[in-house]
């Protein structure tokens, strides 16, 4: 299998639009103030936009799409005929791995992001004992899932690009084996067949 150039694009814009959403939801974290209640004593937790979780669901789902694309292409390297063992195999081994991990781990922070965003104090404080705690969103978690989305596309990147090359040998390699056993059935039946 040859490295296609639209698969390629898809992996990298689906991933880089990802990365754009996760620095989006990060700029635009739920801010959080107490204020006193006009008709009592207590106070209330109010919060800006709830943008920032929609920006993180939006890349947790291209991130996810980009995934199964490249999966689906490369047959998520066990269901596939086999890779012809060399550095190449080894490459697209370890670089499997990584893409996983790099993946996981990019979906988990801004999926924790999202939700953890979306989360607002509901219960009223006594204004008197200052003892409402508004909870909010702490800074970096959606920062962490845009690096690791990053990471994640270079991983892929290597993996797709591993697995293409090492893919095309073993097909290269069985093509030729075939060939060269063609030739020598060819060869061998050749004068006997004419006397028989």
């Amino acid at each position: 299998m040859a490295v296609s150039v639209t698969i390629l694009v898809l992996i990298i814009a689906l991933h880089l639009i990802a990365f754009v959403f996760a620095i989006g939801a990060e700029r635009r974290r739920s801010e959080a103030k107490v204020v006193p209640d006009e008709y009592d004593d207590r106070t209330f937790c109010v919060y800006t936009t709830d943008a920032s979780s929609v920006y993180g669901l939006a890349a947790v789902a291209l991130l996810l799409l980009s995934h199964t694309v490249l999966n689906g292409v490369t047959r998520c390297l066990c269901c596939g005929k086999g890779l012809v063992s060399g550095c190449s195999a080894t490459c697209a081994v370890f670089s499997f791995i990584l893409s996983w991990i790099s993946f996981l781990a990019a979906e988990a922070c801004l999926l924790a992001g999202s939700a953890r965003n979306a989360y607002h104090t509901k219960y009223r404080g006594y204004f008197v004992k200052h003892d409402l705690s508004c909870a909010t969103l702490r800074k970096g978690v959606f920062a962490a899932g845009a690096a690791l989305t990053l990471l994640s596309m270079l991983t892929a990147i290597l993996y797709y690009w591993a697995h293409s090359k090492a893919d095309t040998g073993f097909w290269e390699k069985h093509r030729n084996e075939g060939l060269g056993l063609a030739t020598q059935h060819h060869h061998h039946q050749g004068p006997d067949s004419d006397k028989a």
